[in-house]
């Protein structure tokens, strides 16, 4: 069988959800007994996310083979079974990139550059790679990210246009478009819609298939007219009404209207009865959850819902699992000045989480968080800088060195617990040059690092340059600091624990990235379990 493309388009406005949407057809089309491939394509000139500040871009997501992505591949991988790698997101920024450098070594034979066909003969390429990653995949799904009608997005356009006119019966185009309602006029609006529609046309793009972003339900007077003037057919035409309990209802009102028959019958791939059993198990548990657990999250960009939208995503997974509903509460670290400031708000917690970051802007107030959590016995989950705060922390005050510090934030600290990884020493490039990607990890038995993963060798992916510094190994010790995890190719720090605490924790990479719904990180499943029965005891039940 042919490889089959489905492309995902957006229109009117951004932000619509076209990652999730993605997903959530590729989790339905492997339901179906499909292997499946994703692909994300972003307009933006940088070469990758890596060195794009959160409140631009959100997280990045970091892959296996150590590439720095889109975020949208976080939704890939907790949605879908889809091979996830360098090969999975593709930039403007790397694709002229590397034209221009072929252009420089001369590989064209002194013709002129041009965005067609070069560019876009390098797209398809990206295309094909992306689908032959792994052995037997059926079908890539492929995500163009921005807004039909931005000049970025024009290039990768016309790559899935020539895609679908060389192979016409082995693609389809997905369109995900908003339908506003204005509540003046009480009316649904298919103007804007037809608009996107018109100019994918335009560029000779025409949708298969409508998906249709809304607040509420659309009556089928507007679904008749967005099937008449958009030229699809109307069972064609699904509605995506904003869910009322989580974005894991998204393939669940995907399936109920019949897309994936439809997707699996227009493309030709394989087709079964399915069951989405364990997905409304997880809707159930979020709809009618035993109680409420409350972690604090205390970091540098709080202020953007996508910074740390891997991190939301795992604390829910865990909390569903153990049947809870989970309530974030922000700290922003850099507002935090003293243990007693924080103290009130602490109180209304029963866990808290230091994800990853950079830079020395909240510090000092993730120092005071850690300090606090260590001597009220308050479930405590650090997570890279995370990790690297909570022994400096301890350093400072359980091992004497009032000094202590990481080089990150004071260069010619005395006592640098943390400090730059030798290899980094030279690098002058920012991008693309730390310590990314999966490393193997070495478990200390019985540690809380091996009772959660129940195993005593793990793989990890990380994304950092500083790292503990083992002269101090030795004396951390000594006073309580069991460093359970040790980095198999270098004998680093990867896991430090608190002893004499009921669930104090550290990690130098980024679990984050490898939590699903249906199976939560082990490490997030025990923070929680240790959050809930820290909020019984306080609760005195």
């Amino acid at each position: 069988m042919s490889m089959k493309y489905i492309f995902v388009t957006g229109g009117v406005c951004s932000s619509l959800g076209k990652g999730l949407t993605a997903a959530s057809l590729g989790m339905l089309l492997e339901k179906h007994g499909n292997k499946i491939a994703m692909l994300k394509l972003d307009p933006y000139l940088n070469v990758d996310p890596g060195t794009m500040s959160p409140y631009q871009h959100g997280e990045v997501y970091v892959t296996d083979d150590g590439a720095e992505t889109d975020l949208d591949l976080g939704h890939y991988f907790r949605y879908t079974d889809s091979p996830l790698s360098k090969a999975s997101n593709a930039t403007s920024g790397q694709i002229y990139n590397t034209v221009i450098k072929r252009e420089r070594r001369g590989d064209y034979l002194g013709k002129t550059v041009q965005v067609i066909p070069h560019i876009t003969d390098e797209i398809k390429k990206r295309i094909h790679e992306c689908s032959q990653q792994e052995k037997d995949i059926d079908v890539t799904i492929v995500e163009i990210g921005g807004t039909v009608g931005d000049i970025e997005s024009l290039p990768f356009l016309e790559a899935i246009r020539q895609l679908h006119s060389e192979n016409k019966k082995d693609c389809i185009n997905v369109h995900l478009t908003y339908v506003p309602y204005l509540k003046a006029a009480a009316e649904f609006k298919s103007k804007p819609s037809q608009h996107s529609v018109q100019i994918l046309r335009e560029i000779g793009i025409f949708p298969d298939i409508m998906l249709c972003r809304s607040e509420k339900p659309l009556p089928e007077e507007i679904k008749s007219k967005i099937s008449l003037y958009c030229n699809v057919p109307e069972n064609a035409v699904i509605e995506e009404v904003d869910v009322e309990y989580s974005i894991y209802e998204v393939p669940i009102k995907l399936h109920e209207q019949g897309l994936d028959e439809m997707l699996v019958e227009l493309l030709n791939l394989k087709k079964k009865k399915i069951s989405l059993a364990n997905w409304e198990k997880l809707i159930d548990v979020i709809k009618e959850p035993k109680g409420v657990v409350t972690i604090g999250v205390v970091g540098k960009y709080i202020q953007h819902q996508d910074a740390y939208k891997s991190i939301y995503e795992s604390l829910a997974h865990a909390a569903i699992d153990a049947g809870y509903q989970i309530k974030i509460k922000r700290f922003e670290a850099d507002k935090i000045e003293t243990k007693e400031s924080l103290k009130p708000q602490l109180e209304e917690c029963d866990g808290y989480l230091i994800p990853g970051g950079f830079g020395e802007r909240g510090w000092e107030g993730k120092i005071k968080t850690a300090e606090y959590c260590r001597e009220e016995k308050i479930p405590y989950f650090g997570i890279c800088l995370g990790m690297q705060v909570m022994t400096v922390e301890f350093a400072r005050n359980k091992a004497g060195l009032i000094k202590a510090n990481s080089t990150e934030v004071e260069p010619d600290t005395e006592e640098p617990v943390i400090s730059l990884l030798s290899e980094q020493k030279t690098v002058q490039d920012l991008g693309g040059t730390m310590r990314l990607g999966a490393y193997e990890t070495k478990l200390l038995k019985n540690s809380k690092a091996h009772l959660a993963y129940g195993a005593l060798t793990i793989s990890e992916r990380h994304r950092h340059r500083y790292e503990f510094n083992n002269k101090y190994k030795e004396l951390l010790e000594e006073r309580g600091l069991l460093l359970s995890g040790i980095l198999e190719s270098s004998g680093l720090l990867e896991i430090a624990e608190v002893k004499d605490h009921p669930w104090m924790v550290g990690v130098q990479f980024h679990p984050e990235f490898k939590s699903k719904p249906t199976a939560p990180h082990p490490l997030f499943r025990d923070f929680i379990k240790a959050a809930i029965k820290h909020k019984k005891e306080k609760d005195g039940s």
